[in-house]
């Protein structure tokens, strides 16, 4: 099978190799450094307008996390104040039901010797933690 297409024929020109000789210089005059100029000038407009946009985000996030804060807080509050009262129904039901078995000055002795024994439990959990704590944050200098 013979090949009859003879294709195209390439110049001798063409294929020889590109010569060492550098591409004549682009003409200048000014335009390039005018584009540079303008570039970096929107470059600084677009970090400009990012930087607003930024500001106003963590503005508005700021914002809303304090308004978040603040109910959070507030529903903090309230759920310790019907503790609180929980506690003390708790108490008075404890004494009212240690009556009948105790007098009534022995069921409120028993019922607040438990809450102070309590009382001394936790203050010594929370004393032992805090010195955990202000060991972290000691310098070394004992003085």
């Amino acid at each position: 099978m013979d090949d009859t297409d003879p294709g195209l024929a390439v110049p001798p020109e063409a294929s020889a190799p590109p010569s060492d000789t550098p591409a004549p210089p682009a003409e200048d005059d000014g335009n390039s450094f005018t584009a540079l100029r303008d570039d970096v000038g929107a470059l600084v407009d677009d970090a400009r307008t990012y930087v607003e946009a930024e500001l106003a985000y963590q503005k508005t996030r700021a914002t809303l996390a304090g308004k978040h804060s603040a109910r959070a807080l507030g529903f903090f509050g309230l759920a310790l104040v019907l503790l609180h009262i929980a506690l003390i129904a708790l108490a008075v039901g404890a004494v009212i039901a240690l009556a009948p078995y105790v007098t009534i000055w022995g069921a409120i002795a028993i019922v607040v010797g438990v809450m102070l024994l309590g009382v001394a439990i936790l203050l010594r959990l929370a004393l032992r933690d805090g010195k955990v704590v202000g060991a972290m944050f000691d310098d070394g200098d004992a003085g």
